[in-house]
């Protein structure tokens, strides 16, 4: 069990932001144990083939050996992500991690396991290897996670903005007590039902949050007295993210609405903004809009307003349109 200690600076420095990067890195996790992880298979499946590519296979060893089944994740590897940071920018903070760092950071996995040769030899050479692990990342991400980042994308920026809300509506205690079963808040500080037992004071630096498609069980917290807190917590709505963007085949709600608009009723059963509908239809964002529009005018469809985002969902008409049986 972990203790988070929480001051008023830190309750109110509580940030949402999306990680390419924890993307990229944990999705390693899903590649090694597929049983842990159904829910991906058709991702699974598509990366395996590009993972067995030679030229692939050998830049991105240095990744894998550091992710492979049961490793534990150096923190420096999966750095806090700011709101609207780019794969990119991501890439070159770790770049930049002193060598100390990484030998400390490489250091605190090996109670929960050995080393593999590449993790030997970057702590022996962190300066002189380390290129090599970021070229690593980014070869992955440009291969197996940038063909679906947009799909990714959309659902994490969903969960961020529906948490934001939350946020701003109910509070820190039912904030955190809806992200994760494992959480509790207990007025100045948040209980993790977790293995780490980590007792740390956030000491008003706040605590960035990465919603994250490949952790399934837990919130992975990564803590350090010189960096910025981080929690990666399971996104929202996962089992969603590998259905296709339309109407199921010979859907009548499709002939009677249109495939366009029945696509969107399909895809809100959780609030979203035109932009996130936009980037798992591939509509543009105008005939997303055109069709909210058409649903929310039939009652189908509820809006609301939470800071510069608008956010629609089904209404509960159109939630029981969707589960009435079809043919009666």
């Amino acid at each position: 069990m972990s203790e988070l200690r929480f001051s008023l600076a830190d309750v109110a420095g509580v940030r949402l932001a999306v990680s390419p990067v924890n993307e990229t890195v944990m999705s390693m996790w899903a590649l090694a144990d597929p049983v842990r992880y159904p829910v991906h298979l058709p991702w699974i499946d598509r990366a395996r083939v590009t993972l067995r590519r030679p030229e692939v296979a050998t830049r991105v060893r240095p990744l894998t050996e550091l992710t492979w089944r049961g490793c534990p994740l150096p923190d420096f590897l999966t750095p806090a992500a700011r709101p609207n940071v780019e794969m990119a920018e991501q890439l070159d903070q770790i770049a930049a991690t002193p060598p100390a760092v990484v030998v400390r950071d490489l250091m605190a996995t090996t109670p929960r396991r050995p080393l593999s040769p590449f993790g030997l030899a970057l702590l022996a050479d962190p300066r002189g290897l380390l290129p090599q692990l970021v070229d690593a990342v980014r070869v992955w991400y440009d291969e197996a996670i940038a063909p679906d980042w947009p799909r990714m994308r959309a659902l994490l920026d969903a969960d961020v903005t529906y948490r934001a809300a939350q946020l701003a509506e109910s509070g820190a205690g039912r904030f955190f007590g809806q992200l994760h079963p494992s959480l509790r808040w207990l007025g100045d500080r948040l209980v993790s039902d977790d293995p780490f037992e980590r007792d740390f004071d956030l000491r008003g630096r706040g605590l960035a949050l990465n919603p994250t498609v490949f952790t399934d069980r837990r919130v992975l917290w990564n803590l350090l007295e010189d960096s910025l807190p981080a929690g990666a917590y399971p996104v929202r709505a996962v089992g969603t993210l590998w259905e296709a963007a339309t109407p199921p085949p010979g859907d009548p709600l499709a002939r009677v609405l249109g495939p366009g608009r029945a696509a969107l009723l399909h895809l809100l059963d959780s609030a979203v903004t035109t932009t996130d509908l936009a980037r798992l239809t591939g509509m543009s964002a105008g005939n997303v809009s055109q069709h909210l529009t058409a649903l929310h005018a039939a009652g189908l469809v509820a809006r609301c307003r939470v800071g510069r985002h608008v956010l629609y969902r089904n209404t509960d008409v159109g939630a029981a349109l969707l589960r009435a049986p079809r043919g009666v």
